[in-house]
C-alpha cells in the first residue's frame, strides 16, 4: 500500500491511498470461489454452479463488497501508520476501481489539534462558599407555603398578588391583532406578565367589571408590528381570587416527604435539601470558572466536525426543552444559533482530554459511587436509581467522565491562584453567567 499526504490546510488532511491490484482481485476471487458452494441458481445443483457464471451473476456486487472493505481497512491503516488523531468521518472521493488496476482514492479529513498544556499556575480562580443560615431556612420555608397556595374567591376589588379570571381583546388602529385576544385567562396582578400598564390598570377592579385600557406596546417588544405601538384593550374581569398560603401542619410536611417528626424535623429535611442544592451549585460554578479559564489559555483550532457534534446535541436539548414534545425539523434552528456555544465546547473537549490523559486520570470507583448515591438521594427511591444508573453504560460512563473532570479540577486547583470568596447562599446557589459565545465567533 501506497500512501501520500498530497495537502494540509490547517486541520485537514488530504490523503492518495493506493493499493495493489492483486490484493484486491484475490480476495474478489476467493469470495466467488467460496459463493460457488453456497449459491443457488437456476439449471445447476448447489455447489455446482461454475466459477464464470457466478462471476457474472454476482461479480460486480462481491466486488463492491470487497473495495468497500479495503477502503475503510486501508484507511484506518494509513491513519495509524501517520499517527493522525482524527475528527470525523473521511471524506472519500476519486477512486479509481478496475480489474487488474491498482485501487487508488483520495480520503479528505479533519485531525484534532495538537494541545501544548500551559501552565496551571497561570490560572486565577475565585472559589466560592456560604454558610445556610436560619433566616434562609425559614425564606425557603416560605417559597415552598407558596409553591403550594391555592386561590379563593373573595367579594371585594382586586390587590396586588390577586389572580383574576378575565377576558380580553386587544385592537390597533380599531382593528383587533394576533395574540391579543383571550378567554379566561388567569392572570396574577404583580407578576408582570403582560405589558407595562396592563396589571397596574386592573387592580382596584371588581369581579364583573369591564375595563378599557389604552397602552403602548414595549418599543423593544418581539413583534415589530406591535412595538412602540398604541392599543386599547377591552378587559372583562369575571372573578377575584386571594391566595391562601397553607399553615405548616403534618399535612403540610407530608406533601414533601416529611411523614413523621414536627416542624422541627421538616426543617431539618429543607435544611439538608439547601445543603445540596448548595454543594452542586458551587461545585458547579468553580467547574465552569476553571473551564473558562482552560479555554482562555490554549487557544487552539478545532475541526468543523466536533463543532457541528456539538452543535448537534445543542439542537437536541432545545427541542426537548421547548418543542414541547413535538416533531421539529433541525433546520428550523439554524447552525448559527449554536455556533459559539458549540465552539466553545468542543474546543473544553479537546483540552480536558489532553490534560486528563496527561495526568493519567481514570475514573475512580468510589467516587463514582458516592456522586450516583448523591444523585439518587433527590429520588423516593434512591436504590432503584443507583440500579438504573448501573444498568446503563451510556449513563454510568457520562458520570465517569463527570468525575474524572472534578479529579482535574483539583489538580488544576493545587497550582492555581485561589481567591476565596463568602457569599450569602441566595447568591451562592446562582449560576455563573454563561461565556460571551458571539465573541468566540469573532475569532473564527
Amino acid at each position: 500500500m501506497e500512501v501520500a499526504v498530497e495537502r494540509s490546510d490547517g486541520l485537514v488532511r488530504h490523503l492518495r491511498i493506493q493499493l495493489p491490484a492483486d490484493r484486491v482481485d484475490i480476495e474478489v476471487l476467493q469470495r466467488l470461489q467460496k459463493a460457488t458452494k453456497t449459491v443457488t441458481l437456476k439449471g445447476f445443483r448447489k455447489g455446482k454452479v461454475p466459477l464464470k457464471v457466478v462471476k457474472q451473476q454476482f461479480g460486480r456486487s462481491i466486488r463492491g463488497e470487497v473495495v468497500g472493505e479495503l477502503i475503510n481497512t486501508s484507511f484506518q491503516e494509513a491513519v495509524k501508520n501517520n499517527n493522525f488523531r482524527i475528527a470525523g468521518q473521511p471524506q472519500i472521493s476519486d477512486l479509481t476501481d478496475v480489474e487488474g488496476a491498482q485501487l487508488e482514492y483520495r480520503a479528505v479529513f479533519e485531525v484534532f489539534p495538537e494541545v501544548v498544556l500551559a501552565d496551571f499556575s497561570k490560572i486565577k480562580i475565585r472559589r466560592s462558599s456560604a454558610e445556610i443560615e436560619d433566616a434562609d431556612i425559614d425564606e425557603m420555608i416560605s417559597n415552598l407555603q407558596a409553591q403550594k397556595a391555592s386561590f379563593e374567591l373573595v367579594d371585594r376589588t382586586s390587590k396586588d398578588g390577586d389572580q383574576l379570571v378575565i377576558d380580553y381583546i386587544g385592537v390597533k388602529e380599531g382593528l383587533e391583532f394576533a395574540g391579543g385576544k383571550a378567554t379566561d385567562q388567569k392572570l396574577i396582578l404583580g407578576s408582570n406578565s403582560m405589558i407595562p400598564g396592563f396589571e397596574d390598570g386592573l387592580k382596584g377592579a371588581s369581579a364583573n367589571e369591564e375595563i378599557i385600557l389604552k397602552l403602548t406596546f414595549p418599543e423593544d417588544y418581539h413583534s415589530e408590528e406591535l412595538a412602540g405601538s398604541p392599543v386599547e384593550f377591552t378587559i372583562n374581569v369575571k372573578s377575584v381570587s386571594e391566595r391562601k398560603i397553607p399553615e405548616l401542619t403534618d399535612e403540610f410536611f407530608q406533601q414533601f416527604g416529611v411523614t413523621s417528626g414536627d416542624i422541627d424535623q421538616f426543617k431539618a429535611e429543607v435544611e439538608s435539601n439547601m445543603r445540596r442544592e448548595l454543594d452542586a451549585a458551587l461545585r458547579s460554578n468553580l467547574k465552569s470558572r476553571i473551564m473558562h479559564q482552560l479555554f482562555q489559555l490554549h487557544p487552539i483550532e478545532i475541526p468543523e466536525a466536533q463543532i457541528l457534534g456539538e452543535i448537534k446535541t445543542l439542537k437536541e436539548q432545545t427541542l426537548r426543552q421547548f418543542g414541547g414534545g413535538k416533531e421539529i425539523n433541525f433546520d428550523a434552528l439554524p447552525n448559527e444559533m449554536f455556533r459559539g456555544k458549540a465552539k466553545y465546547r468542543a474546543a473544553l473537549g479537546v483540552i480536558v482530554s489532553e490534560a486528563l490523559n496527561a495526568a493519567s486520570l481514570s475514573p475512580d470507583p468510589d467516587i463514582v459511587k458516592n456522586r450516583i448515591t448523591e444523585i439518587a438521594q433527590t429520588y423516593d427511591q434512591p436504590q432503584d436509581v443507583i440500579n438504573y444508573y448501573y444498568s446503563k453504560p451510556e449513563l454510568l460512563s457520562a458520570i465517569e467522565a463527570s468525575t474524572m473532570e472534578e479529579q482535574l479540577m483539583e489538580i488544576v486547583l493545587t497550582k492555581a491562584e485561589v481567591e476565596e470568596e463568602v457569599l450569602p447562599y441566595k447568591d451562592a446557589v446562582k449560576p455563573d453567567p454563561e461565556p460571551n459565545y458571539s465573541d468566540l465567533l469573532k475569532s473564527d
